[in-house]
């Protein structure tokens, strides 16, 4: 039997994936989260075969918990889920550690299928989505600014978007105020971008986030 994790924001999103996965005999649903802060404390209490995480979550995001999840324990894998597949949100999932990624719209079949592989050890990436990791920097006419961001950078880019505050920033990934700030400025500088909001208008402009993410 594989023990799933359901880490999701939206009640909405994990009701419908639950439904999905409890038609399939393999599958258990363990335990649901709604952010990554307690995504993290159910894997240190009951280490789960397989997490779906939500990447762009309130509080510790996706690539955050995915970070801290898959350095404690060697045997929970993780999938990435987000609305983007247009961005540099995969190459950073994966990079974090994670197994595999899926868009939120992908089909029955192919969740059921990644979390086959993902317990069994392999790596999953939908073909349209490995294609663009592969491929993302060959065409640097049309390349993502944010492409340029370091893993941490755009972690606290994706908390700054959803209006997240430096201290609480700076509580959630266990740093201090001063380097969030460091970070926040690095940003700004490798975006050419002054402020949050036309932080938030970029990740708009290319596909970081969607306005319904609001």
């Amino acid at each position: 039997m594989i023990k799933i994790l359901l880490v999701d924001d939206h009640d909405l999103v994990r009701t419908g994936i639950k439904r999905i996965l409890e038609d399939v005999k393999d599958f258990s649903v363990v335990a649901e989260a709604k952010c990554g802060e307690d995504a993290v404390a159910i894997c240190r209490k009951d280490a789960p075969d397989v997490v779906l995480m939500d990447v762009n979550m309130p509080g510790m995001g996706g690539l955050e918990a995915t970070r801290q999840i898959m350095r404690m324990s060697e045997n929970t894998r993780v999938i990435g889920l987000s609305m983007q597949s247009e961005s540099p949100i995969p190459a950073k999932v994966m990079h974090n550690g994670a197994f595999g990624f899926l868009t939120k719209d992908a089909e029955p079949n192919e969740v059921i299928n990644a979390i086959y592989k993902v317990a069994a050890g392999q790596k999953y990436l939908a073909p349209d989505i490995a294609q663009q990791v592969a491929l993302g920097f060959l065409d640097m006419s049309d390349a993502n600014p944010f492409d340029q961001l370091s893993d941490r950078e755009l972690e606290i880019t994706m908390m700054l978007i959803k209006g997240q505050k430096v201290p609480d920033i700076a509580n959630l990934l266990n740093i201090s105020a001063k380097t969030v700030n460091t970070y926040r400025y690095r940003m700004f500088e490798k975006l050419s971008v002054n402020s949050d909001v036309e932080l938030t208008h970029l990740a708009l402009r290319h596909k970081l986030i969607t306005s319904e993410q609001f």
